[in-house]
């Protein structure tokens, strides 16, 4: 919770506070525990929004809550961890997202040249409670413990200072529902595994792999109708299809069109610079230096997933936008000294005369010789700017 920057639930406790709470309360918890008489609180409900323009439900437990989920996420991992299926991804130990990538990439390599993109409609919103606790059942047969499961589950959700009570779905936001979400959707992996599917899921994100357009329309039709009669959720139709791999996403991922090597996502890249405008506005007024600090801090992170990518030339392009970006920002604080910030730097009379007499805006003169020259690569390294693609 602390990694990730927890919010507080209804009750307005921070998780820096959780651990002092703890030591006056941790007995008393544990007897409600023991006695099943343990009562969990609403979540709170916050949304997020997406990269379409929508909002994402996430419903935030109390942190007291959080950390007793966190106690059973552990023990039904336990139980479930060694039944999953190998091609299932998300939210498991040594498990990752680029596992699940590759694992796709790899299945394009051997042949497997057509995609089945499944996306299930609001998911976490949509589980069924009765099968989800008939399948809990079936490896943990713990009363109290499904019983303290069912409570978090039904135990309501606040909005706008209104309980209102879940009869559905699991709610995004606490450490149950991942754990929750690969148990209903393990019944989908190995139904796959029957049938002889090559696939790869992550969470809600599934990718088939076939060999051709129409044995992909038959297993989106046959899959389809398994998801909704038997584990009773929806397919999306508008966010899924039977495509070319190039042509789809998944994970921020996509592959090229010749020997299938991954390429990071338009969507993805887009975000990223969404991210970069945001920290390099005018109107921010901090140093170059502040400035800088702050990217090099999203550009790792993007890094660190990202940088599996082989296809390398949108990585380089988005490394010289960031640099023109940064020029431009700098070109506007200078403002009326913009000749004698190039002539310090060495630019040239003529050129820099040219550049601070321009009628062109900033973005355009970010471009120019002149700021390429005063401000070139050297410049942005020994400030600590990383850049996305090997030098």
């Amino acid at each position: 919770m602390r990694r990730n920057k927890g919010a507080p639930g209804i009750d307005g406790m921070t998780v820096d506070e959780l651990p002092e709470y703890l030591k006056h309360h941790w007995l008393e918890i544990r007897a409600q525990l023991d006695a099943g008489t343990y009562r969990p609180q609403p979540v709170l409900r916050v949304e997020i929004p997406k990269g379409d323009g929508k909002a994402r439900p996430l419903g935030i437990p109390t942190v007291v809550d959080r950390f007793i989920q966190q106690a059973i996420a552990q023990v039904i991992s336990a139980h479930w961890e060694p039944h999953f299926h190998r091609h299932s991804y998300g939210f498991r130990p040594q498990r990752s997202a680029h596992q699940a990538v590759r694992e796709v990439q790899a299945n394009i390599r051997a042949g497997y040249g057509w995609v089945v993109d499944m996306d299930l409609q609001a998911f976490f919103d949509r589980v069924n409670h009765d099968r989800l606790m008939a399948r809990l059942k079936s490896r943990c047969p713990d009363a109290d413990l499904l019983r303290l499961v069912n409570r978090f589950l039904k135990a309501g959700v606040s909005v706008e200072g209104r309980v209102v009570p879940t009869h559905l779905g699991v709610p995004q936001g606490g450490p149950l529902s991942p754990v929750l979400a690969n148990v209903v959707l393990d019944e989908l992996d190995w139904e796959l595994d029957r049938r002889g599917h090559r696939f790869a899921r992550y969470a809600d994100d599934c990718n088939i792999l076939v060999k051709s357009n129409r044995a992909g329309k038959r297993v989106m039709a046959s899959v389809t109708r398994y998801v909704s009669d038997t584990l009773r959720l929806t397919v999306n139709q508008l966010k899924s299809a039977v495509d070319r791999p190039m042509n789809r996403k998944f994970l921020g991922f996509t592959v090229s069109r010749n020997g299938a090597k991954l390429k990071v996502a338009d969507k993805a890249i887009e975000k990223l610079k969404d991210r970069v405008r945001e920290l390099t506005r005018r109107t921010r007024g901090n140093t170059i230096g502040k400035i800088v600090a702050e990217l090099r801090e999203t550009l790792l992170g993007w890094k660190a997933y990202f940088g599996i990518a082989e296809v390398l030339s949108p990585l380089r392009e988005i490394d010289k936008w960031v640099r023109r970006k940064l020029r431009c920002y700098l070109w506007k604080q200078w403002g009326p000294a913009g000749y004698r910030e190039l002539r310090k730097r060495g630019v040239t009379v003529r050129e820099a005369w040219n550049t601070s007499k321009s009628a062109h805006g900033p973005w355009r003169l970010s471009k120019t010789p002149a700021l390429a020259f005063a401000l070139p690569l050297r410049f942005f390294i020994n400030l600590g700017l990383p850049s996305l693609a090997p030098r």
